[in-house]
């Protein structure tokens, strides 16, 4: 394919890529503490600087499309990503989570996010090398998830994980209090499972439903396995310190959620169109390639995901900033 990357450059960028995030990760035991706000600010534009400099480092080695295709996949997943950071928010309030635990939590928690999309992502590229028609159904799920994006409330979604943790709570014997990060420990002499064996878990569930949701948004911006993979880990570097860095902000960008449903949904009718244009179910046109289905360009998309986003975030905080005299004034 004219401007594919090298192999030596994508299997040593993703062996140093998954061992930064590691090691960011496993800082956390060498030097447990709760980042300040500088400190999050700026390992959170260092990743995302470090992200600008890969998608340089593709385009020197491949083309204007693979680098294209890598931005608007790295900053497609990481809007979903700053969603799935919302319900981690829910899951550790909910559990009252002590503070200085809340670190160890967040790791599980992208370290199984990370594993469940390379899992997805090997499972997703077999699906579309051997089965073009199921652009159609990772369409038609995006432009569904699209729309509940947009119509569902915070309160909606507090109440899906408030069941989730009660049905989990029933049928698990739980310490009344955490004991550090472990998941066992003993209570009036008898051995029981902690709260955070059901925080683990709730995050793990989290990260399912997260995983159907990205993997087909950015199989909508591109089919190479490599970029799909690289746009995941970069999305994820540099989450734990966004956790402190927004803080109680998450549930104050409040037109966030209709950024990220825009970009679902934008993406859901790119992967229609593209299916319609590859077609070749019998049933619809006869088996034929349907060549008036327009494709959306690599570009286009970038640009609407950034503008999406841009917008979202600057009507969410001009609402907040109007609202905030009101309140000093009640």
């Amino acid at each position: 394919m004219d401007g594919a990357l090298p192999a030596w450059f994508e299997i040593g960028s993703l062996v140093i890529l998954t061992a930064i995030l590691v090691a960011d990760l496993l800082i956390i035991f060498k030097r447990p503490h709760i980042p300040s706000m500088k400190e999050s600010a700026l390992w959170v534009g260092f990743y995302a600087l470090l992200a600008v400099a890969f998608g340089g480092a593709i385009l020197a080695l491949g083309d204007i499309e693979h680098a294209g295709q890598f931005y608007a996949g790295w900053l497609t997943e990481y809007s979903l990503s700053i969603d799935n950071l919302f319900v981690f928010v829910i899951i550790m309030s909910r559990f009252a989570v002590p503070r200085k635990y809340q670190q160890e939590v967040l790791m599980v928690g992208i370290i199984m996010a990370l594993i469940l999309r390379g899992i997805f992502i090997v499972l997703g590229a077999a699906l579309i090398e051997n089965f073009s028609w199921i652009f159609y159904i990772f369409g038609a799920f995006l432009l569904y998830t699209a729309y509940h994006q947009a119509f569902r409330s915070h309160e909606d979604e507090e109440e899906t994980e408030g069941k989730l943790i009660s049905f989990l709570r029933k049928r698990i014997t739980m310490s009344p209090d955490f004991d550090g990060a472990k998941i066992r420990t003993v209570h009036n002499g008898k051995k029981m499972f902690t709260p955070m064996l059901v925080v683990f878990i709730t995050i793990a569930v989290t990260d399912v439903i997260f995983a159907f949701d990205s993997i087909p948004a950015i199989f909508g911006i591109t089919t190479s396995p490599f970029l799909v993979f690289a746009a995941n880990i970069f999305a994820l570097m540099g989450l734990r310190q966004l956790y402190f860095l927004l803080g109680g902000l998450l549930d104050k960008l409040e037109y966030l959620k209709y950024g990220i449903a825009f970009i679902l949904g934008f993406i859901g009718v790119k992967l229609v169109l593209h299916a319609m244009h590859e077609n070749e179910l019998p049933f619809i046109n006869g088996g034929q390639h349907i060549e008036w289905a327009p494709e959306i360009s690599t570009v286009t998309s970038l640009l609407v995901i950034v503008a999406s986003m841009a917008v979202a975030t600057i009507a969410s905080v001009i609402k907040m900033r109007s609202a905030e005299p009101t309140s000093h004034t009640k």
